[in-house]
């Protein structure tokens, strides 16, 4: 091919502007695997990635897109061969190389997960970087007792987002039977419930006027991909060896709290990456998430094409976005 198209940021004088434009393989990173891209997906980091001072990229121009879906057009890596259907999400694609919003994409092979068998190229990303965030998080809790207690009390925060929803659908799909969706959103109480939430509560009832060292024992895990002071918020709350497993920070990046959680109730505080995953683990939750934890049936799903991103930023950006959106690309 001659040129194609993909989203493009640049950084200007004044700002950060995102663009769709043609573009050639000499504009893409490198990478020993071509990859003709079916779907991408949006994620609040692709958000970010588009936003002056967003912290994302740092080497302009990029383009952005840290998931993608696709067929290998030519390798040069002996484990990949022409026609097969395979996804990258995470490492540093859409950051600091060129990511999942083009008609292809270039990517080192130790980057790449082969599709699995009981799963579609637009399953793969309506799960994307969420879906494989809320799985490290069941993941995570399960080592600490989660899987023995389906009754456990367990909060997901930013329910309405990508990783909570997901999380939601996983956590109903195990069985779990007491599962509390924390949402700013009321209009979303419904589709949580339809998720697999027992119970919605609004963000504006959970926090305190004053956040208090120890509160109401209520939770025994949580999965929580706010962060700041939502978690600040949520520490206090949880019972006793209760276990959060936290990935994000949609509600900022600091953490006021005490000692006062871990040293006297035994709470643990877990952190999430779903970034550099090493990739035999990497492929083995793939697994998971293709049979066990499979929920794409389930799944609060908006699809749009290359054009219509800023919108979807914009979306999440202001918190208004609800669940997974992909993009088809081609």
């Amino acid at each position: 091919m001659e040129k194609f198209l993909a989203l493009v940021v640049k950084n200007t004088d004044e700002d950060v502007v995102s663009t769709i434009e043609s573009v050639t393989l000499n504009d893409l990173s490198a990478g020993e695997v071509l990859i003709k891209v079916s779907y991408s997906s949006v994620n609040f980091k692709d958000s970010l990635a588009v936003s002056k001072n967003g912290g994302v990229i740092r080497d302009y121009p990029m383009v952005p897109g840290i998931d993608l879906s696709g067929v290998v057009v030519e390798s040069e890596d002996s484990r990949y061969h022409k026609g097969q259907k395979v996804l990258v999400t995470g490492y540093g694609l859409g950051v600091s190389h060129t990511g999942g919003f083009s008609e292809f994409a270039q990517v080192p092979g130790d980057w790449i997960v082969p599709l699995p068998e009981n799963m579609t190229l637009k399953e793969a990303m309506i799960i994307g970087t969420a879906g494989l965030t809320a799985a490290l998080s069941i993941i995570a809790l399960e080592k600490q007792g989660l899987a023995l207690n389906k009754e456990a009390s367990i909060l997901v925060t930013g329910a309405s987002g990508g990783v909570g929803s997901l999380a939601i659908a996983m956590l109903k799909q195990l069985g779990y039977q007491n599962i509390t969706a924390l949402s700013r959103k009321k209009s979303a109480s419904q589709q949580l419930i339809n998720l697999g939430a027992q119970k919605v509560i609004l963000l504006e009832d959970f926090m305190p006027e004053k956040i208090r060292p120890l509160g109401k024992q209520l939770f025994d895990y949580a999965i929580d991909a706010t962060g700041g002071n939502i978690t600040a918020a949520l520490l206090p709350q949880m019972n006793y060896e209760g276990s959060i497993a936290l990935s994000g920070n949609a509600a900022g990046i600091n953490l006021s709290t005490t000692v006062l959680p871990f040293i006297l109730r035994g709470v643990k505080l877990i952190g999430i990456d779903s970034v550099s995953v090493p990739l035999d683990k990497r492929i083995a939750i793939w697994q998971r998430l293709a049979n066990d934890l499979k929920i794409t049936n389930q799944a609060i799903i908006n699809e749009t094409k290359l054009v219509s991103l800023p919108k979807v930023f914009q979306a999440l950006q202001e918190g208004t976005h609800i669940g997974r959106t992909i993009v088809k690309i081609s």
